[in-house]
């Protein structure tokens, strides 16, 4: 393996590894635009130069591969003065608008300039000022202002690279170049707004988060996106208690550092349709307090002979909240039947996409130890009479043909809900009682590949929101039963000593034996190693607060 020095530092790699990824490994950041780990490269932004030693010229650190004994130095005055001409030269006609621009913030271009420019630009005058397209929709999701633009062609590789769908190409020639649709094209594959991700300026900006809120109001924890049963690790950023937007956490072994179109907006589910307190009655029902919601819950199940009454586990609840359940119903309540709400299938491909649109499917079947019915039987059971009363977890709940099973429900003469937004099971509910979103507990999810991946919580729930566990022991305590645990580290930790495949004590996942397929390798023929973070800059200790680990961190 080759051993080279880097700004005094010496260090030994991978043979084929590159000087920028040599540098990262040693904890040395060398500033640049077009180079992204997940891609090939394309060396055109040159910010990236240093000094090798016996070479006359500066050498771009994302192109140059390491050899043994080579010395390497990223902040000679020389590697400074070139910084300092690119970024003169990039923000030669770029508009002064960082007070509207979403990427305010979060911008390599601030941070450059700040770092090696900070001076009036020699060449500028308002006459000569290349003007370009500005707010150009290029697909449902996103935007492109062309005067942004410093033509890195991140956005042109994820299509081309990651998504397999060349959309975007760069049109024109010398200072009239700019990034277009392809001809006859919209951006509008699964993975649009990862260009908007991969983009390290404020060219593309998301339609859905596009004025929404500045990122430093934002706050950001872990969590693993809800919206399929890929599982992909990713930061939630909210601010009073409302979320935002969902951004990709590296995970080698699920998403490398990507998500989907449907994975980004799937913070909605912790937004829309939210139970601000209890609800009695069916339809929209009326506000209750807690006490009043319990006492009527309980009453309404113990009305109901114990074998005509069902539980019914949720594919999209952790397999914590899961196990709560469980415990509940088979331990106090005496139920057998139990029953899985899911969410319809959607479509799926072989990059990241599932077509199971449920992260833990194989998490409530664990937490079960045992296949539980469809929700389809349980229509038929309550059509038949078998079924009288049923108490569920999670709002989401479609038959094998994907429509709704809320008409069938409404055949239940009691169905208390325990769920964070509104949905079919909540709309035939008899008594709703608010717990948790997937942002506001902590917990585990099971992929589609068997990897158990645990998270912690993101946002505060509000006052009138419970957690499962601690809803269901309050409902247990109002029955007179029992229940062994009332918060969702001893659900946890019950989980764990009953099945070793839970026991994560210092780390965010288990190894699987088969790993979904993931993204395409970058073409080009370099060992990924450790790379950058997508969206971090230089001299930002702070800013790499908001990748710290599971909890809640300002930026």
């Amino acid at each position: 393996m080759p051993r080279l020095t880097i700004d005094d530092r010496e260090i030994e790699v991978a043979e084929g590894t590159t000087v920028i990824r040599a540098a990262t490994a040693a904890g040395i950041e060398i500033p640049h635009f077009c180079w992204h780990p997940e891609l090939s490269i394309a060396a055109n932004c040159r910010m990236c130069l240093v000094e090798m030693e016996k070479s006359p010229k500066l050498v771009a650190a994302c192109q140059q591969t390491v050899a043994d004994g080579m010395t390497i130095r990223t902040t000679t005055p020389r590697v400074r003065e070139a910084r300092r001409a690119v970024m003169e030269y990039l923000l030669l006609d770029h508009p002064v608008d960082c007070p509207i621009c979403d990427q305010a913030g979060e911008c390599k271009l601030q941070d450059y300039y700040m770092l090696y420019d900070r001076g009036q630009s020699r060449l500028w005058s308002e006459d000569h000022k290349i003007r370009r397209v500005k707010r150009k929709v290029f697909g449902r999701y996103v935007v492109y202002d062309a005067e942004r633009c410093v033509l890195c062609t991140r956005c042109v590789r994820v299509c081309e690279e990651f998504a397999r769908d060349p959309a975007l190409v760069p049109v024109n020639r010398g200072d009239r170049r700019e990034i277009a649709p392809a001809p006859g094209r919209t951006l509008d594959h699964p993975y649009s707004l990862m260009t908007v991700h991969a983009c390290p300026v404020g060219a593309l900006t998301s339609r859905d988060f596009r004025f929404q809120k500045r990122v430093w109001f934002l706050a950001s924890g872990e969590v693993v996106c809800p919206g399929c049963a890929t599982g992909c690790a990713a930061y939630i950023d909210h601010c009073d208690g409302v979320a935002y937007r969902l951004r990709p956490r590296d995970n080698p072994d699920v998403n490398r550092t990507w998500l989907c179109d449907d994975g980004v907006l799937s913070y909605r589910l912790h937004n829309d349709g939210r139970f601000a307190r209890p609800e009695i009655g069916r339809g929209e029902g009326k506000p209750a307090s807690w006490p009043e919601a319990l006492a009527e819950a309980a009453a309404a199940l113990s009305r109901a002979p114990r074998t005509r009454v069902a539980a019914v586990l949720s594919a999209e609840h952790t397999c914590e909240e899961n196990h709560a359940l469980v415990v509940f119903a088979r331990e106090a309540l005496g139920i057998e039947r139990f029953f899985l709400a899911v969410r319809a299938d959607g479509r799926g491909d072989d990059i990241l996409r599932s077509a199971d649109r449920n992260p833990n499917r194989a998490g409530a079947r664990m937490a079960l130890g045992a296949q539980p019915e469809p929700i389809g039987a349980l229509l038929e059971a309550a059509a038949a009479g078998s079924i009288a009363a049923a108490i569920a977890l999670g709002a989401e709940a479609a038959v094998e043909s994907g429509a709704p099973a809320e008409s069938g429900l409404l055949r239940l003469e009691t169905l208390v809900s325990l769920a964070s937004r509104r949905g079919a099971l909540t709309g035939a509910a008899t008594v709703r009682l608010p717990v948790a979103s997937f942002a506001q507990t902590s917990g585990a999810y099971v992929n589609r590949a068997g990897r158990v991946q645990r998270f912690g919580r993101a946002i505060p729930p509000g006052p009138e929101v419970l957690e499962v566990p601690e809803a269901l022991a309050r409902l247990a305590r109002r029955m007179d039963l029992a229940m062994p645990f009332s918060t969702t580290a001893e659900a946890s930790a019950a989980l764990a000593a009953r099945d070793p495949a839970f026991d994560l004590p210092g780390g965010c996942s288990a190894p699987s034996a088969s790993p979904p397929p993931g993204p395409p390798r970058p073409l080009a023929a370099e060992p990924l190693g450790a790379f950058i973070p997508d969206r971090s800059g230089p001299g930002g200790e702070a800013r790499d607060a908001r990748r710290a680990p599971a909890g809640e961190t300002t930026r």
